[in-house]
């Protein structure tokens, strides 16, 4: 059984992979795990592109869960899924928690063979109510 991959989107690169870091010290090689962050120019911002070459590279069967940290990330996230369309789609799902706790705790699940709805619950448990 594969583990549900984690896909970290921050309108910073430095912030995406510090997070990414975190996570795979924190379980290791055992969730698919990928980032991005910037706008391609240097700056601030997120691509969809950049998204969906994040999911294909953290790709599982078990399903995708993205972690995002501003409405823009979560936007261009939406888009991302939308655009690789079905049937992978429908194993996506775009998560609003806190990036950092949320990448963690949910791949910390996913390494313990959590499902896809698992995982994405335990990071919106970290959100403010």
């Amino acid at each position: 059984m594969s583990n549900v991959g984690i896909v970290i989107v921050s309108h910073s690169p430095l912030v995406a992979e510090g997070t990414a870091d975190m996570v795979r010290q924190m379980v290791g090689d055992e969730v698919p795990l990928a980032w991005c962050g910037g706008n391609g120019h240097g700056g601030l911002g997120t691509s969809v592109e950049a998204i969906m070459g994040a999911i294909d590279k953290a790709w599982s069967e078990a399903g995708v869960a993205i972690l995002v940290d501003l409405g823009g990330a979560e936007t261009n996230s939406e888009m991302a899924v939308e655009m690789i369309g079905e049937p992978r789609s429908h194993k996506i799902i775009v998560c609003n928690a806190p990036i950092v706790e949320g990448a963690v705790m949910a791949a910390t699940e996913s390494s313990g063979g959590a499902s896809l709805k698992e995982v994405v619950a335990t990071a919106h448990e970290l959100s403010p109510s």
